[in-house]
């Protein structure tokens, strides 16, 4: 049997693209574990003090999410599956949810900049938003591998080799699975979430450093296209009642849109919150389906609320 090492990989030499031609960080053997310090996606660039006029007036343009990486996997080659078992996302004590002009599922909606500190200090939940109470389930929104294309490619949309993909429910005890383009396959990670509504709705959940524990492995037998990925809990990952809101519209896009509108509604009259609070809270927490996509001419989205979060006080 091998020997399994185990690495730590501070946030020394971050990178804000995809590139295979970036030199390898760390360079370990599968099945070997590696602990990683990672930044929240915008770099550092907004502080625990900042308000939303802060954000509006010293935003700098976004770059790409801050990643930590690359790591070489020795032996990884071009058709293989690079398998990432998640033991641990560890959160910083803050975090932070904003929106800006022109992004988001609304923009037209939301025309200002916004922001809201979260206090993670206890590791169990986030507090930021008067009356409410976000269980923590952290993950990191962004893990990949380098594409075999040459060149500079943007970490903002997802991949076929993974990046930006934000599936909130790879959290410690899941795998992700990974196709391999290049040798190596040239792994990094970042963008990590203290939690996530399944859409982030309004650009982004709740964003902060982690400290990451993973444990990587070359699968040769298991040819995969795009990511997959083994959960060991069900999907829905707060308990309790679920405040739903459906919507229909012969477009995805446009019944997505409805369904988190009428969330952010409701939420403003029942939890007595502001449209923007409420449009937070519908990205750190709600949970958007696809209910049907079979009887035309409309398809039908929900965008189920829990209502454990809402503290009321």
């Amino acid at each position: 049997m091998a020997l399994v090492s185990d690495y730590h990989l501070a946030a020394e030499r971050l990178h804000f693209a995809w590139d295979n031609s970036l030199e390898p960080v760390l360079e370990i053997e599968s099945g070997d574990c590696v602990t990683i310090d990672t930044w929240d996606a915008g770099g550092h660039s907004i502080q625990r003090t900042f308000t939303s006029a802060d954000v509006a007036a010293a935003r700098p343009p976004f770059r790409g999410h801050a990643l930590t990486g690359p790591i070489f996997v020795k032996g990884a080659q071009p058709g293989d599956t690079l398998a990432v078992e998640i033991q641990e996302v560890a959160p910083n004590t803050w975090g932070y949810t904003t929106f800006s002009p022109g992004r988001g599922l609304l923009p037209d909606d939301f025309p200002s900049t916004y922001l809201r500190i979260w206090d993670l200090t206890d590791g169990v939940s986030g507090h930021g938003v008067p009356g409410a109470r976000i269980p923590l389930a952290p993950f990191c929104g962004v893990m990949g591998v380098a594409l075999a294309e040459p060149g500079e490619h943007s970490t903002v949309p997802p991949r076929r080799v993974g990046g930006n993909m934000d599936v909130r429910q790879v959290t410690a005890g899941s795998t992700l699975y990974l196709p391999i383009e290049v040798p190596g396959a040239l792994f990094s990670v970042g963008d990590a979430h203290a939690a996530q509504g399944d859409g982030e709705v309004c650009i982004t959940a709740i964003e902060m450093d982690s400290t990451t524990r993973l444990r990587f492995s070359v699968v040769r037998d298991m040819p995969i296209r795009e990511p997959q990925l083994r959960t060991s809990v069900p999907p829905t990952i707060i308990a309790g009642s679920y405040h739903g809101c459906t919507a229909h519209a012969p477009d995805l896009m446009a019944a997505t849109r409805n369904a988190t509108r009428y969330t952010i509604d409701w939420l403003c009259r029942f939890a007595h919150v502001t449209a923007e609070d409420a449009y937070i809270l519908a990205s750190v927490a709600a949970e958007l389906r696809i209910s049907q996509v079979v009887d035309a001419p409309n398809w039908t989205v929900t965008s189920f609320f829990p209502l454990a979060v809402l503290t009321g006080g």
